[in-house]
């Protein structure tokens, strides 16, 4: 995709700052919302979100970074809020996936 021409590189970084604070706080709330269902729709998930902002800059590892979208450590999110994956769950996910790396392709 040429970035040259997204209207979304226009939009201010204070605006898109907020944005992406609102989904994170979001996606705390929606526990409900399992890490694999997210997957399997969209082909992102929190850990996505942790690992896309440590390529934008962020300086902290990778567990600071899951812990800062996460809003508590990956451990204690995996015990009190993941459920585990069906059968279902997983093929979606790597359908979902495997868009993403043709989506790229072709950028």
């Amino acid at each position: 995709m040429d970035t040259n021409t997204d209207p979304l590189d226009r939009l201010d970084d204070a605006v898109a700052a907020a944005a992406f604070r609102r989904l994170v706080r979001h996606l705390r709330h929606r526990h409900d919302a399992q890490n694999i269902d997210l997957m399997g729709l969209s082909g992102f998930c929190r850990n996505c979100l942790a690992d896309w902002i440590r390529d934008a800059g962020y300086e902290g590892d990778k567990a600071a970074a899951r812990e800062l979208i996460h809003g508590m450590p990956q451990d204690e999110w995996k015990a009190t809020r993941k459920t585990p994956a069906t059968a279902e769950q997983l093929a979606r996910m790597q359908a979902s996936v495997a868009k993403n790396a043709q989506g790229h392709a072709q950028e």
